[in-house]
């Protein structure tokens, strides 16, 4: 049983994804902001672990977070430094990014930079391969993050979210792989999985990664829902079938989601199935954080996804 306050390390970004009428519509994204604003919008306790440049735009996220209920007084503003932005067209049915990031806030992150009393009293960490892709200060400050988060006895959650036009292959490989080693839940995409891997088949993902040391493996599918190793089981759980207008963020919507309901003490299959029509539901919309369902919206969607106890 996991409980407490769902701590999120990495790179929040403010988004603004091209209308196609000549207008942009800002929001604001980075996988572990997802990943909070999702677990906050199903009720759960959720905190930032990051840095936001002194400027608009970093406000603009506080002012976010704040909406949202997420907890960002261990977030600094940094002198002089610029809050990352990213820009979203969609081209031949298909969303393309566009990244200004380099040198930001966020990348600017120190292992000093993380208050010991951050993990007095949470009951997961929450980080991904973005977190440690973008600088190399950045990747140690999640490596120390880890490491408090192991002193303090709270459990770690790690998407390896693989990026390679922040790092090769092979340091990704290794980074996740270490991280992996030490993680309590495992969080991977299957195309990420499978590139990191060099293996095809979900199972033998799914194994790979238990063999690391990862106690719960839930690796989404898109369409094809979510394979969850836990125990001494592998299990199943297909998604909802939606009209798809856009998926970015799908996979932050679900790892939100289902550690939101594993830390309100549901078991590992309800909270899997709960969080596979979650990021269904987010994928008919458009944006990261803008389209992540709210709980209610979840239970009136999917009401046979959600099973009686959850928090919907």
């Amino acid at each position: 049983m996991i409980s407490g306050r769902l701590l999120c390390l990495g790179e929040p970004l403010v988004e603004f994804s091209d209308a196609g009428d000549g207008s942009w519509r800002s929001g604001i994204g980075g996988d572990v902001s997802n990943v909070a604003i999702a677990a906050a919008r199903q009720g759960a306790d959720a905190a930032m672990l990051a840095r936001l440049g002194d400027d608009a735009f970093g406000a603009m996220i506080r002012q976010v977070w704040d909406d949202e209920g997420v907890d960002h007084r261990h977030v600094a503003a940094v002198a002089g430094a610029e809050t990352g932005l990213y820009f979203i067209t969609y081209r031949n049915g298909a969303h393309h990014f566009e990244y200004r990031r380099a040198n930001s806030a966020a990348a600017q992150m120190q292992p000093q930079d993380l208050p010991e009393e951050a993990f007095a009293g949470a009951g997961a960490l929450h980080l991904s391969g973005i977190s440690q892709a973008i600088s190399a200060s950045a990747h140690a400050a999640a490596d120390r993050a880890v490491a408090l988060a192991r002193q303090s006895g709270v459990k770690i959650s790690y998407d390896p979210n693989l990026r390679l036009k922040l790092w090769p292959l092979e340091r990704a490989r290794a980074a996740a792989e270490a991280t992996i080693a030490q993680a309590d839940i495992v969080l991977p995409g299957y195309e990420d999985a499978r590139q990191l891997t060099g293996l095809d088949r979900p199972e033998d993902i799914l194994s790979h990664y238990r063999g690391l040391g990862a106690g719960l493996v839930a690796m989404t599918m898109g369409g094809q829902g979510v394979l969850v190793s836990f125990d001494q089981e592998v299990q199943h759980f297909s998604a909802p079938k939606v009209q798809e207008v856009d998926a970015s963020g799908a996979g932050d919507c679900f790892d939100g989601a289902f550690l939101a309901q594993v830390l309100q003490g549901r078991g590992v299959p309800e909270a899997a199935q709960y969080a596979t029509a979650a990021a269904a539901l987010s994928v008919t919309r458009y944006g990261a954080a803008l389209s992540v369902p709210t709980a209610q919206e979840v239970k009136a969607a999917f009401p046979d996804h959600v099973v009686p106890g959850c928090r919907a």
